[in-house]
């Protein structure tokens, strides 16, 4: 028995490993000179592949999809530090509960686990961009060399998601599913950055300033996070957290609103109190600053947001700074997003991830309808979802009635 895998990613190289432990034959193509890219990418400043908080929580991440969290209770952050473990590779667990290889870098993981791989027989194939099927079923790939076909016994697709292009998702296979009469939803942006029409001060000044010490909210979700002000907008930290409440927010009512608490450890009355002491000759970004400890980049977004004009009456200025709103007017570009919503629907997959319009082929990872938040959800899902395909697969396989 001979599997493809093409996606070489985590959902890709988990499905290949869970073949391989059972006994299948497999080759993993992918459209990269090298695999593993975005992977690899998200490694960059720290792999953040799980998180150890409470599972009925974490569980809550993947926005009450069952299936998608019977794959993650099945393979969540517990089963992912064991295996990292298998393959040499201790875990770490930050104060927030984020878990990461223990020398932080995707690179020395990735290259255990491809070692690993190919220890078990799976055979390695860059270069492979994935085509579609010819007219006896055959996968079709275009190479360096030219066309080349493959008639596996069954095939587990894990191209990802539609953003990062130049790492190798591009979402090109949505056509050439759609053309098989297989549901594909629109792609759209999530854990993204958004536009915000700044004043040319915000831009010129504070582009690239990073907002600490936060509360943050929208459409119903908070979070106490940083982020950062960028030339177009806001991106990072805890906006992507409240990513999917902006753009449900964004498709729902054209605009969305950002609400930044400048002094989440303070309360109004309090604030009220400091700013009815009198300032003297003082100018009012001196007294906001020597009374509360704002100033930068907070005391900015607080005159953005009144049009230069603070209100006059301490409570009425409390109450802003305890609820500054920044209009969002759209998303960053798909192609910036660190994910995407939008691929392959759930009703066009079996329990086990097979595509029900054409046996043997299944799906993993991020090509699938599905999204999360930043902080190990993501990766974990992949990872999660690649160990179900593999099983579904050779469960298929096996399976005298196919």
């Amino acid at each position: 028995m001979r599997a493809a895998v093409i996606g070489a990613g985590p959902a890709g190289l988990m499905a290949a490993e869970t073949l391989t432990a059972r006994g299948v034959d497999v080759d993993i193509y992918d459209a990269m000179p090298s695999f593993g890219r975005k992977f690899l990418m998200a490694g960059k400043s720290g792999l953040n592949i799980s998180h150890a908080e409470e599972r009925g929580v974490f569980l809550s991440r993947y926005r009450g999809n069952a299936l998608l969290q019977d794959m993650v209770r099945a393979f969540g952050s517990a089963e992912i530090v064991d295996w990292m473990a298998r393959l040499g590779i201790a875990a770490h667990t930050g104060p927030t509960g984020r878990v990461f290889p223990e020398m932080m870098k995707a690179s020395p993981l990735l290259r255990a686990w491809l070692v690993q791989l190919q220890e078990s027989g799976a055979v390695l194939h860059a270069r492979h961009r994935w085509q579609g099927w010819d007219g006896n079923g055959a996968l079709v790939f275009g190479t360096p060399v030219g066309e080349v076909t493959a008639s596996p016994d069954v095939t587990i697709l894990a191209l990802g998601g539609a953003s990062w292009k130049r790492l190798g998702s591009d979402g090109a296979w949505a056509s050439v599913l759609a053309a098989k009469g297989i549901d594909v939803a629109p792609f759209g942006p999530s854990n993204c950055g958004f536009h915000v029409e700044w004043s040319d001060h915000i831009r010129e000044k504070f582009a690239g300033a990073p907002v600490k010490s936060v509360r943050l909210w929208a459409d119903g979700v908070e979070t106490r996070s940083e982020f950062v002000i960028t030339q177009r907008g806001v991106e990072s930290g805890g906006i992507y957290t409240l990513s999917a409440a902006l753009v449900d927010e964004l498709q729902r009512a054209g605009t969305a609103t950002l609400f930044v608490d400048l002094l989440p450890d303070t309360d109004l009355p309090a604030i009220a109190a400091n700013l009815v002491r009198p300032r003297g000759k003082q100018s009012m970004a001196n007294h906001l600053r020597k009374s509360l400890g704002l100033s930068g980049v907070k005391l900015a977004l607080l005159h953005e947001t009144a049009d230069g004009a603070l209100p006059s009456e301490p409570e009425a200025l409390a109450w802003l700074i305890k609820a500054v709103p920044i209009r969002i007017s759209g998303t960053a570009p798909l192609d910036e997003a660190i994910s995407t919503t939008g691929g392959v629907a759930w009703a066009a997959l079996n329990d086990g991830l097979m595509v029900r319009e054409v046996p043997g082929v299944f799906c993993a990872g991020e090509m699938i309808d599905w999204d999360a938040p930043t902080g190990g959800y993501l990766i974990t899902a992949c990872l999660a979802t690649g160990k179900a395909a593999g099983e579904g697969a050779s469960d298929w396989l096996q399976a005298p009635s196919r």
